[in-house]
């Protein structure tokens, strides 16, 4: 589909509600937002009904965003208490949305975020967690509760707090705050203080908000573990219950709960990996877990299997047992998987995890297998480009990553994929000037069509681009290309009023670009 059909399908779209449950039976009521008169709209009908607003940032291609509409959106007491707040999608593709995206201060897919009718965020909920967690989650915001933030800060300066009011902290989505409420570089610390300020009657909210902990301290340059942390994680992996209750940090943070414990290699962290292998095998024949976490297990296993190799190995010594089961598993959601979202979600994973346990014809024949499968086959493309490059196979990659790039849809994906396929000639074929310009200027076109095209997502798209060619203007003839693209951005940038805050992202794109270095 051309791309300005996709933008006219999606305006004709906006009068209807979008409706991501089944076809059958009662449905999500979603209303589509890609403007701020749109969300304006939403909360003046959160007002007059007295109800706050969900508004839930997306997009097709997103495995998690899939996920959850595999698992959450679909559920009878999702789709039962979304009656009692006002529903709000907002495609990362549709025009404004990345707009909103700045208002909100929302940048990564998958993002919830439930607000009171006036407009104050109560809380964001985390996507990565088992639906009938985040069910619960939703019910203390629906309880018209205080804003996390100010939950929080009383927290901070030593107040009491309810016992909701702490599983409202651990439960926060605070890998997609974007430092609403602390900065990344703070938040290690700050959750370490809040698992040890948590009341001994809440020993599973203490112990979420030591695994988030853990799990953002980069290595263990954040929170520093001692011998009783390491303990306390070792007996909560050995406690299968708990260890479900944290499955989201479990499973997807297994390698840098790991190396904050024990970050050097030795008896105690092959304790720890042991300890986290143990739970993972059980999480992984949990059949009350999705398909798409019990895969998420099974790849935290290959992941910590893999701890000593150099991060670039590509071919790992693993476990035979393991990479039978990667294989079963992988053919296995493959054959029986049915549901589109579904298989979105976790024939990507699949895919990912054959790669790491170095079965990259496996997953490349998965991936080829699904293309005619998916619903956004560019995305699968994306992955077998990314297996081609780290295989060196150069002109296959540029292949997969430029036809992933043409057969993208959406105006802020294309943007993004466009900026992926560059990025790859750049790397990959640097002498090809010609080829880089085309590609850039096609890319440069597309935006100049687009409205509110400087925010967010599809800013970032651009300024990637821009960094690219500055770094691969080393000469007279790239000089050339770049001055030719520039002389392209100024028109673009022209047409934007001066006090537009876009005008300076527009001109910033390529700015220092310009002349090839001395």
């Amino acid at each position: 589909m051309k791309l300005a059909t996709l933008v006219l399908a999606i305006s004709l779209s906006l009068a209807a509600p979008l409706l991501l449950a089944a076809s059958s039976g009662p449905q999500v009521q979603w209303l589509n937002a890609a403007a701020d008169t749109d969300i304006d709209q939403a909360f003046a009908q959160g007002r007059a009904e007295n109800k706050p607003v969900l508004l839930y940032w997306g997009a097709a291609w997103c495995p998690p965003c899939n996920q959850l509409k595999a698992t959450l959106f679909n559920r009878q007491d999702f789709i039962a208490r979304s009656q009692s707040f006002v529903a709000v999608n907002i495609d990362g593709d549709l025009p404004g949305a990345q707009k909103l995206g700045a208002r909100f201060k929302v940048r990564g897919y998958p993002t919830l975020i439930l607000a009171t009718p006036e407009g104050t965020e109560l809380t964001r909920l985390p996507g990565e967690v088992d639906a009938a967690q985040v069910m619960q989650v939703l019910q203390i915001g629906l309880a018209r509760g205080r804003p996390v933030a100010a939950v929080l800060a009383d927290a901070r300066a030593g107040k009491p707090l309810k016992p909701d009011e702490w599983k409202l902290l651990a439960f926060y989505s605070w890998d997609t705050d974007e430092a609403q409420l602390v900065s990344a570089a703070e938040r290690p610390g700050l959750l370490a203080q809040l698992a040890a300020a948590c009341p001994a009657s809440q020993p599973d909210v203490a112990d979420r908000l030591l695994l988030k902990a853990l799990a953002g301290s980069d290595d263990g340059k954040g929170m520093k573990a001692d011998a009783g942390t390491v303990a306390r994680v070792r007996k909560l992996l050995a406690n299968p219950a708990a260890a479900r209750t944290h499955m989201d940090v479990v499973t997807n943070s297994a390698s840098e709960i790991t190396k904050a414990l024990a970050n050097d290699p030795g008896k105690p962290r092959t304790q720890v990996v042991a300890a986290f292998d143990a739970a993972l095998r059980k999480l992984q024949a949990d059949a009350t877990l999705s398909r798409a976490d019990r895969f998420t297990a099974l790849m935290a296993r290959v992941d910590l299997a893999r701890l000593e190799a150099p991060k670039n190995e590509r071919h790992p010594k693993l476990p035979t047992a393991l990479v039978a089961e990667v294989r079963e598993h992988s053919a296995r959601a493959d054959r029986e998987i049915t549901d589109g979202y579904e298989r979105q979600a976790v024939i990507t994973a699949a895919a990912h995890t054959l790669g790491l346990a170095g079965l990259w014809s496996e997953s490349d024949a998965l991936l080829q297998a699904n293309l005619p499968k998916s619903h956004s086959p560019y995305y699968l493309m994306s992955q077998l480009g990314g297996n081609a490059r780290k295989l060196g196979r150069n002109d296959d990659a540029l292949r997969w990553h430029e036809q992933a790039f043409n057969t993208s849809v959406g105006p802020a994906t294309r943007l993004e994929w466009g900026a992926r396929y560059i990025s790859t000639l750049v790397e990959l074929s640097p002498q090809d000037a010609a080829r880089i310009e085309r590609a850039a200027g096609s890319l440069f076109s597309e935006a100049a069509a687009q409205p509110n095209v400087f925010y967010e997502r599809s800013a970032r798209s651009l300024k990637r681009v821009g960094t690219q060619l500055k770094a691969w203007n080393k000469g007279p003839e790239q000089a050339a290309v770049i001055k030719r693209l520039q002389a392209q951005m100024d028109g673009v940038c022209a047409k934007l009023d001066a006090k537009d805050p876009q005008r300076a992202s527009c001109e910033g794109v390529l700015k220092g670009s310009a002349s090839a270095p001395a």
